[in-house]
Parts: structure tokens; C-alpha cells; sequence
């Protein structure tokens, strides 16, 4: 077991298979989007009982909660976009409500944005869509 646990986390691109590892890639790129658009990640996958954001960034004065979602088989599966249903949209407004009580940053102006990462065969990126606002 140890031995599988040593060479799987020596990969460099998600594996097709492994879930997690395609997530974490995919929060990856979008974070790096997401700095390159001029933003500053302030946290990841942050957790409470309600839930999990992905990604807390400010943009500027806006603080933005960046939900994240991927794909390998768009076609087989739908989008990542399409992933992205109204139980999953008000999860995240209720896990950032408990956020914003915990860490005093009510001053804020909020946005809700949603990240959608495809991978191509080969584990890179294939394509990326930000869609700021997203709900």
C-alpha cells in the first residue's frame, strides 16, 4: 500500500480515473486564472458543517467565492457547467454566509463566480470558462 501511495503522488498531470486528483488540478488552474485576471486567492477548499468553498479570492474591493467544478468526458457526464445545479449554488451561499460570520469580512460587496475546467486526454487542460456573477 505505501509503496502505491509513493507513485501516485508523484504525478504531474490528473489521472483520468482519480477524482480528487482531477479536482485538485482543476482548482489549481483556476486558481492561477484567477491571479492572472488580477485577483488575490485568500483561501482554499475552506470547510464548515454547511459545507465547502473551493476558492475565497478578492477581486479588488469584491470578495468572491469561486466554485470550481471539472470534467474529463464532457460528453459522456455533461459539462462542468451544467454541474453547477440550484442545491449546489445555495450550498455555497450558506457556506459563505457561515464564513463571513466566522471571520468578521461581512464588509465586503460579495460575488459568486463558477470556474469550469475540461482536461483533455492527456490531463491538460483543454478548456477553462470563468463566469463571474455566475449566481
Amino acid at each position: 500500500m505505501e509503496n502505491r501511495d509513493r507513485v501516485s503522488s508523484k504525478r504531474t498531470s490528473p489521472s483520468l480515473s482519480g477524482r480528487k486528483a482531477v479536482g485538485a488540478a482543476a482548482e489549481e488552474a483556476a486558481a492561477r486564472h484567477l491571479a492572472s485576471a488580477g485577483c488575490d486567492i485568500v483561501v482554499r477548499n475552506w470547510r464548515c458543517r454547511s459545507g465547502e468553498i473551493d476558492l475565497i479570492a478578492k477581486d479588488g474591493e469584491v470578495l468572491v467565492f469561486v466554485e470550481v467544478r471539472s470534467r474529463t468526458s464532457p460528453e459522456r457526464y455533461g459539462t462542468a457547467l451544467e454541474a453547477v445545479t440550484p442545491r449546489k449554488r445555495r450550498q455555497v451561499r450558506e457556506t459563505a454566509e457561515v464564513y463571513l460570520k466566522m471571520t468578521g469580512a461581512a464588509g465586503y460587496s460579495l460575488r459568486f463566480d463558477v470556474v469550469a475546467v475540461t482536461f483533455g486526454r492527456d490531463g491538460s487542460v483543454a478548456e477553462l470558462k470563468h463566469i463571474p456573477g455566475a449566481f
